[in-house]
C-alpha cells in the first residue's frame, strides 16, 4: 500500500530541493479525514494516519521514522535537528536541519506552511505560521536559526493556506495587528458589516521580505475554498464536521 505516492504541489522558488505540499488526496483515511490525513493529533484511525505518513515519507524515498516534525503550539519557537527525535517532540513551530535524509515536515489546516532552503549551503527548514506564530516571529526565528548554521541565500515558499477572501475576522482581530504595527492595516479588507478579511499569506510574505531573502513565493491555493484538495479547520467548523484532517508540507536534502 505504501508504495503509492500522493499528489502534491511544488514551488519554483525551491527548484532543485526536494519538497512537496501535500493536500488531502492520495491516502487511506475515510470520512471527514479522507483521504491523506497526516495529523497524528486528529481523531482519525491511527493506522490510517501511519499509512498516510508512510506514503509521504515514501515520496522522498525515506523511512517513516525520518519524516520528522515538532509538537506545534502556535509559537515563535524554532529548533535544530540532526537525527530523528528519540523521545517527546519539542514544542515548537519550526524545524531546521543541515542533515541529508531527514524529511522536515509541518502540519496545517488553514495556517500557512512555509518551506525554506539555502541549496548552496545545504540548510533547509519548515515552519508552521498561523496568525499567532506569524505575528510573534516564527518566520524570523526560522531564518535566524538557518543563518546561525551558515545559511546565506535563503528562498522561501508559502504553501496552500487560507486566503483573504475566505478569512473573515472581527474588528478586535484587526486591532491586534494594527496595534502591533500601523502598517499591518494593509493586510485587511472590508467584509460584511463590521467583518474584515485578513491576508495571511500576504502578511507572512511581508515578514519574510523584510528579512532580505533571495526569493519568496506564495502558492495561489486557498485551503478553505478548495474542499476537494485540502483539509481546512475553518471549513470543518462551518460544516460542523467535529474534526478535520491535516495537510503536510515537507522538505529534504539529498
Amino acid at each position: 500500500m505504501s508504495g503509492e505516492v500522493p499528489p502534491a504541489d511544488f514551488s519554483a522558488a525551491l527548484a532543485g530541493v526536494r519538497h512537496a505540499f501535500f493536500g488531502r488526496q492520495g491516502g487511506v483515511s475515510r470520512g471527514v479525514y479522507a483521504s491523506l490525513n497526516a495529523g497524528t493529533g486528529s481523531n482519525d484511525d491511527p493506522e490510517a494516519v501511519r499509512e498516510n505518513r508512510r506514503r509521504i515519507a515514501g515520496a522522498f524515498a525515506a523511512a517513516p521514522m525520518n519524516l520528522v516534525g515538532v509538537h506545534q503550539v502556535h509559537s515563535a519557537n524554532a529548533v535544530f535537528i540532526e537525527a530523528p527525535w528519540t523521545g517527546e517532540r519539542p514544542h515548537a513551530d519550526a524545524i531546521v536541519t543541515a542533515k541529508p535524509g531527514l524529511v522536515l515536515s509541518v502540519l496545517s489546516a488553514d495556517c500557512a506552511p512555509v518551506l525554506f532552503a539555502d541549496a548552496r549551503q545545504g540548510i533547509i527548514a519548515a515552519a508552521h505560521a498561523g496568525w499567532k506564530g506569524a505575528i510573534s516571529g516564527v518566520l524570523e526565528a526560522t531564518v535566524a536559526l538557518m543563518r546561525a548554521h551558515g545559511a546565506r541565500d535563503i528562498a522561501a515558499a508559502i504553501g496552500p493556506c487560507i486566503h483573504k477572501a475566505s478569512y473573515e475576522v472581527g474588528p478586535e482581530f484587526e486591532a491586534r495587528f494594527v496595534d502591533n504595527d500601523d502598517a499591518n492595516a494593509r493586510f485587511f479588507a472590508p467584509g460584511k458589516n463590521d467583518r474584515r478579511h485578513f491576508d495571511l499569506p500576504g502578511f507572512c510574505a511581508s515578514r519574510l521580505q523584510a528579512l532580505a531573502l533571495k526569493q519568496v513565493d506564495i502558492a495561489p491555493l486557498d485551503t478553505f475554498a478548495l474542499a476537494d484538495r485540502f483539509h481546512s479547520n475553518r471549513r470543518a467548523l462551518h460544516e460542523k464536521a467535529g474534526d478535520y484532517g491535516r495537510n503536510c508540507a515537507a522538505i529534504a536534502l539529498g
